[in-house]
């Protein structure tokens, strides 16, 4: 199994472009996860992509921000975004796909243009586990997983955590059919009452780092068994005001992100590049 890490641009839109290409590769990720608005300038797409090849960067493109609230004109504009890729020739795109407020024919409709895509240009789309989307809780993607075979996820678990308000205990059979379908991970842990929890290096928030942890490796032993060609992508996704909670007043951060990241990168590498079993992060068996 090949593992790269992808570090987020979300969160460091105020560090140069070129600069933060470099800081990505000095801190050791593999990629970048860059998140490419509808209106962003041709140009700076070019721009992006000729960074990610000067510094020997792999690129996921993150699709997110199609909000048309009409399904006919929003299908128009998502089938652009989509098609505006394809001379890209992304490692990858990350969808945030749908509405969750559309029909699952409306839906399903988004993801067979995506699965068209992929066939006509060779680039793999895999559609986000988020809020606001067609994937916003793990009992309505489960019906999508089940009714479309070839359906495959980045998997957020933080945000289905955060709309069940539990680590779905009552949910095993969902989260199962979520792990065998994922083929990239957003590695940000969220509880009970929202999708990030504030720092998960401390010991107040281990019981929400081991349940992720949990899920991922059953992801990771999957993509192990599938031999040497497989690979696992995960991007450690741990963002900005107003996921982080930021002080009274101050709004200084709680924590920095970029180190809070490098952490998930850090445990998650050392975990999945050696031999492992289900155990937390504290070394008990779970």
């Amino acid at each position: 199994m090949e593992l790269n890490f992808f570090c987020p641009r979300w969160g460091t839109e105020h560090i140069k472009l070129n600069e933060f290409f470099k800081q990505a590769k000095l801190q050791g990720y593999d990629g970048i996860e860059y998140a490419i608005p509808g209106d962003l300038p041709i140009s700076m797409i070019d721009e992006i992509f000729n960074l990610a090849a000067k510094e020997d960067l792999l690129l996921i493109v993150q699709h997110y921000d199609t909000n048309e609230t009409d399904y006919h004109k929003h299908g128009d504009i998502y089938n652009s975004w989509l098609w505006k890729m394809k001379d890209y020739k992304p490692l990858k795109i990350n969808s945030q796909t749908g509405k969750d407020f559309f029909t699952f024919r409306e839906n399903a409709s988004l993801i067979n243009a995506a699965r068209k895509f992929s066939q006509d240009t060779g680039i793999k789309v895999y559609h986000e586990t988020h809020r606001n989307k067609f994937s916003f809780a793990a009992h309505i993607t489960k019906e999508y997983l089940l009714n479309i075979p070839d359906l495959q996820i980045t998997l957020d678990a933080s945000h289905w955590v955060c709309v069940a308000e539990s680590f779905l205990e009552n949910q095993q059979d969902a989260m199962q059919l979520a792990i065998e379908r994922t083929e990239h991970i957003h590695a940000r842990v969220g509880y009970e009452e929202g999708p990030q929890v504030p720092d998960p290096r401390v010991p107040e928030w281990q019981h929400a780092l081991n349940v992720h942890l949990s899920w991922w490796d059953k992801v990771a032993e999957r993509k192990r068994r599938e031999g040497a060609d497989a690979m696992l992508t995960i991007t450690p996704e741990f963002g900005p005001f107003p996921y982080m909670v930021s002080m009274p007043f101050t709004q200084q951060p709680i924590t920095n992100q970029w180190e809070v990241n490098a952490y998930m990168m850090q445990i998650l590498r050392e975990r999945y590049c050696s031999g492992f079993q289900h155990h937390d992060i504290q070394g008990k068996k779970i």
